[in-house]
């Protein structure tokens, strides 16, 4: 299986400067092939290539390389554009977001990551330093640095390109990794249910719940906090606010990470597989008042899906997605559904075998069920073949 792994450089000042004038002109170059793309049509890699490829070089001083791979990271993001419409993950036609997506050609920042392959850069892993090719040719021994695991796995197991990026005045490279994974448990005792929701972030059969309380309430006051300093619009709250960019996500994504490595651990140690529902298109299915619409878009059920997904992969432990229809409305124990079986958030009550339970454990239980079945249906048999004798 395929992992990134950030690695941070720590360029000098001329090779900061470098480094910029060649993601800024990788970046431009892409831009304009967005825009012809979009104009005239089709957008595929060849067609692109054929059109744009003379006039990137020339026009921006790019390598045949360099020019290629911007030539591609566009037409690639005009591929997921497409898919992401088809999905409707920009919402139905017609509305405002599907146009804005659909009727205007795809722009990319100037720090966006722009692909480097190995005849572009690399590696020197025992001196800690990598060359580069610039616009200004190739620069060698721009110095990196990151954790003694991480290194030892990209110099171990990097394959492919690594992409260049710039993130809060920092410069990394974000390498590929092909990692083996582990022998598959292909019989596992049963499933444990994970039921994602917003008061609780995550609750496993097992009964423990990872409450999203405190989260909510620090989301809360950062979004307060970013309304204040837009209205404010002083120089000194611009500066606090570009401060505190990106600082929720980096909270959220930290807290997905210990969930999701919490509940494979437990997973892997009884033996088990692992359930979780299928939440794709939520935002788009699920009417909420304006107050309740933040605190749904701002839930990263996906991300810690994937932190789940990826961990349980890497860990051999199966993992099945599974309907989330009526998981909250219907008893573990006697499968009567009803949405008065759920008089509460928190609290579940049967209304024909009177079972009571935590509303989030009793759907969990239920996740748990249709993981086990799904499985069962799409496992191989284990019954021996039949010998017809004629």
């Amino acid at each position: 299986m395929k992992l990134v792994v950030r690695v941070k450089l720590l360029p000098t000042p001329v090779q900061a400067a470098a480094l910029e004038a060649t993601l800024t002109a990788c970046n431009e170059a892409a831009n304009w092939v967005s825009a012809e793309a979009f104009a005239k049509k089709p957008t595929s890699k060849r067609a692109l290539r054929d059109r744009t490829y003379s006039a990137v070089k020339e026009r921006w001083g790019l390598g045949a390389q360099a020019a290629q791979h911007s030539i591609k990271k566009t037409a690639d993001a005009y591929t997921s554009l497409r898919a992401n419409l088809k999905a409707g993950n920009y919402g139905r036609p017609g509305t405002k977001r599907y146009e804005k997506a659909a009727g205007e050609p795809i722009t990319f920042r100037a720090e966006s990551a722009q692909p480097f392959d190995d005849r572009m850069l690399s590696w020197q892993h025992q001196e800690r330093t990598v060359s580069i090719w610039t616009t200004g040719g190739r620069m060698k021994e721009v110095a990196f640095t990151g954790q003694a695991e991480q290194l030892a796995m990209v110099a171990r197991c990097r394959q492919g390109e690594s992409d260049l990026i710039r993130t809060g005045g920092q410069w990394y490279l974000l390498a590929t990794c092909e990692i083996a994974e582990a022998e598959p448990n292909t019989h596992p005792v049963a499933f444990l249910g994970v039921d994602l929701g917003i008061v609780n972030i995550a609750t496993t059969t097992d009964g423990a719940r990872h409450s999203g309380r405190r989260m909510n309430r620090r989301r809360d006051n950062d979004r307060k906090l970013r309304t204040k300093l837009q209205k404010k619009n002083t120089k000194s709250a611009k500066r606090r606010a570009k401060k505190h960019a990106g600082k929720e996500a980096r909270r959220a994504r930290d807290i997905n990470h210990k969930i999701s490595k919490s509940i494979v651990t437990v997973a892997q140690r009884t033996g088990r597989g692992i359930a979780l529902e299928e939440l794709t298109g939520i935002r788009e299915r699920v009417r909420l008042r304006k107050p309740q619409r933040a605190t749904l878009h701002s839930w990263s059920f996906h991300q810690l899906g994937t932190f789940i997904a990826y961990k349980a992969k890497r860990s051999g432990i199966p993992l099945v997605h599974v309907n989330p229809a009526y998981t909250s409305q219907e008893c573990s124990q006697c499968h009567h559904t009803h949405r008065h079986n759920r008089p509460s958030q928190a609290v579940f009550t049967c209304r024909v075998c009177g079972f009571v339970e935590h509303a989030d454990l009793n759907s969990s239980h239920n996740i748990a069920a249709r993981g086990w079945m799904t499985w069962v249906r799409g496992a191989k048999s284990q019954a021996p073949a039949l010998t017809l004798i004629a």
